[in-house]
């Protein structure tokens, strides 16, 4: 019996034993043409028990790659693909650096500013002071998401003015909501469904006391007597 203590390295679990084995023989083979055929056969045999390589881009790019991983990079066949090297697996990538952008208006977000450059971009008057009065709306919503208060217009466009260097005017007088009075709304309509629950209870234990008045089986049964000791 065969321990897997005595077993050279797995190089590749998801292949299996076999695999690998099949892979070791092809290195014995010293035909080029033959070992060109079972190293084929071998990718394959690797694409049957992986399917779901298939799913991804150039999955036979990477079977071959992984074939010559499991060889050591020693295997001398002919690959449709560039060969790869030990130093290119090993090699690290590059070290992502950080954005390093400064905005005027960070607590308005990047997606603002990209928006408020393409408007002060636009040469149509139309869709500028469309820009204009959605950049607008945006600003005062987020202010009331975050300041749980309702801003006035005016603040709005000394702002908008600030930023732009009075560039962008709107026009329309943008709605939103007030927070408070959204909460108050909810609260309402919570005490609305909550009184005509309480007094539908009500109507329904009303209902109930009559029917055993009338069936005799409440305290109203004029068959019901005292008993006597």
């Amino acid at each position: 019996m065969e321990y897997n203590t005595t077993r050279n390295h797995l190089a590749m679990r998801e292949y299996g034993r076999h695999v690998q084995k099949m892979v070791e023989h092809i290195l014995t083979i010293e035909d080029p043409n033959r070992r060109q055929n079972n190293t084929e056969a071998v990718i394959e045999l690797m694409g049957f028990l992986n399917p779901h390589l298939k799913n991804v881009e150039d999955f036979r790019h990477k079977l071959w790659d992984h074939l010559f991983l499991i060889a050591d990079f020693k295997i001398d066949v002919e690959s449709p693909y560039p060969t790869p090297t030990r130093e290119a697996l090993k090699a690290k990538p590059q070290p992502l650096p950080y954005p390093k952008r400064s905005s005027k208006f960070s607590h308005l977000g990047k997606n603002l500013e990209d928006i408020i450059n393409k408007a002060l971009a636009e040469q149509d008057p139309e869709k500028r002071q469309g820009f204009a009065n959605a950049i607008a709306y945006y600003m005062k919503l987020a202010y009331n998401n975050w300041h749980k208060e309702v801003v006035h217009d005016d603040a709005i466009q000394s702002e908008l003015t600030n930023i732009t260097d009075g560039q962008l005017e709107f026009t329309n007088t943008p709605y939103v909501k007030a927070y408070r009075m959204q909460q108050e709304n909810t609260k309402s309509n919570y005490g609305k469904r909550n009184n005509k629950f309480q007094q539908q209870r009500s109507n329904n234990n009303s209902n109930n006391n009559n029917n055993n008045r009338r069936n005799g089986n409440g305290n109203g049964n004029s068959n019901f007597k005292k008993k006597r000791f």
